[in-house]
């Protein structure tokens, strides 16, 4: 008797220890469950309150559509927040976490490391990255009625926040106290990441279901692009991926990137170009940056000094006056002449960069040394060699403009 009393005892924990194994397994589906009904109630309120406020209806109190749509959001976030601490974060802990999941956890301990130091920018982020996570799982449903509505509202949204993200990197930017570091080579990335991560996130979206007909006026920019999504790339590629990302933005991120600061981001840009022709070896890969170079100087004066208004100085708007006028002379070859013009265009911008780089304190002689062979082979500068020989019959050669 009293063996098979243990044998039963025995019998009943393994019962009941499997029994609470399963109930623990259950826990955490359940708990995402729950939390999926949360957010999805959450999500749907927004929805409401978010269409109520783009209303045109005079019959509703737009300051208070507008109190009822901040307060709704909020509320969503906090159930989103919660479903990564309640669901993901437990199931990474537990080893039973997805690829995607375990992505998302990451990702969420990457935008919580910037609360202590930069705060602004951490509030952002989290909201960007907490929607992001919410539109994923949308896709995943395929519930065409609430992707289309939610669309609506997630693009808007995404607009806001990325340009406050830009309006915080161009308050950084523009600093001139001893807070930041004074060559800010790290804001200059954050923001060429951040316009990479709009166009390929928010712009292409906006492009593919033809949110606005505005965009017509960047969709042959944004294909140039989309060139750059191909392949590994190399320091030329990424200065030329960063250009256009530059062009794209002056069209969509004028207020939250301003002329000031996109001028900032073009002569970090064109550092690293020059610096790229100079330091280049091998012959043809320095002609496809030099190249690159030139087209830089173009996109820098035609699409951003042009539309400048406030300069630092009137000798500085009357030198940038005299080139605008010799590139609008020179500009009227287009037509006629094409080969002349590309020929004096570049002739044109080699000058003008000559005497910006005799402002600057870098040491840029290998460039100003192969700029200079450039206007020699296009004749715009003559060599005259005198008859003065040393013992080792060595010329002297004397460069006239």
């Amino acid at each position: 008797m009293e063996e098979k009393s243990l044998r039963i005892t025995g019998t009943n924990k393994t019962f009941f220890t499997k029994i609470t194994t399963t109930l623990t397994r259950l826990l955490i589906p359940t708990k995402i469950s729950i939390n999926g009904l949360l957010i999805s109630r959450k999500r749907n309120n927004l929805l409401k309150m978010y269409e109520n406020s783009i209303s045109d209806n005079e019959n509703y109190n737009k300051e208070e559509l507008e109190k009822k749509y901040d307060l709704s959001y909020e509320a969503y976030l906090d159930s989103l927040d919660k479903y990564v601490m309640d669901s993901i974060y437990k199931k990474v802990k537990n080893g039973t976490a997805s690829e995607f999941e375990k992505n998302a956890m990451a990702k969420y301990y990457e935008v919580t490391s910037l609360k202590e130091n930069e705060y602004i920018e951490y509030k952002y982020r989290k909201q960007k990255y907490l929607i992001e996570l919410d539109y994923e799982g949308i896709k995943v449903s395929s519930k065409e009625a609430l992707m289309e509505r939610y669309q609506k509202f997630y693009i808007s949204k995404m607009d806001s926040l990325y340009k406050s993200i830009l309006k915080n990197y161009s308050i950084k930017v523009a600093d001139n106290t001893n807070i930041y570091d004074s060559t800010k080579e790290w804001i200059y990335t954050k923001i060429f990441y951040t316009l990479q991560d709009y166009i390929e996130k928010i712009l292409s979206l906006k492009i593919q279901i033809n949110y606005d007909e505005h965009l017509k006026e960047v969709v042959s920019e944004y294909e140039q692009y989309e060139s750059y999504s191909i392949g590994k790339l190399d320091t030329r590629d990424n200065i030329e991926k960063n250009m256009v990302l530059l062009g794209i933005s002056r069209k969509l991120f004028t207020h939250s990137l301003p002329l000031i600061v996109a001028e900032q981001c073009y002569e970090k840009l064109l550092k690293d170009a020059r610096s790229l022709v100079q330091d280049t070896k091998i012959a043809t890969k320095r002609e496809k940056a030099y190249s690159m170079l030139i087209n830089l100087i173009e996109d820098y004066n035609i699409k951003l000094l042009s539309t400048k208004v406030y300069w630092e100085s009137p000798k500085l708007r009357d030198e940038y006056k005299k080139f605008w006028n010799k590139y609008k002379e020179i500009s009227k070859l287009k037509e006629t002449d094409f080969i002349e013009y590309v020929k004096q265009k570049e002739i044109l911008f080699i000058k003008n960069d000559i005497k910006n780089l005799n402002k600057t304190k870098i040491d840029y002689s290998k460039l100003l040394k192969y700029y200079k062979r450039k206007l020699v082979d296009y004749g715009a500068i003559k060599v005259i060699r005198n008859t003065c020989k040393s013992e080792g019959k060595y010329i002297k050669v004397k460069e006239v403009a």
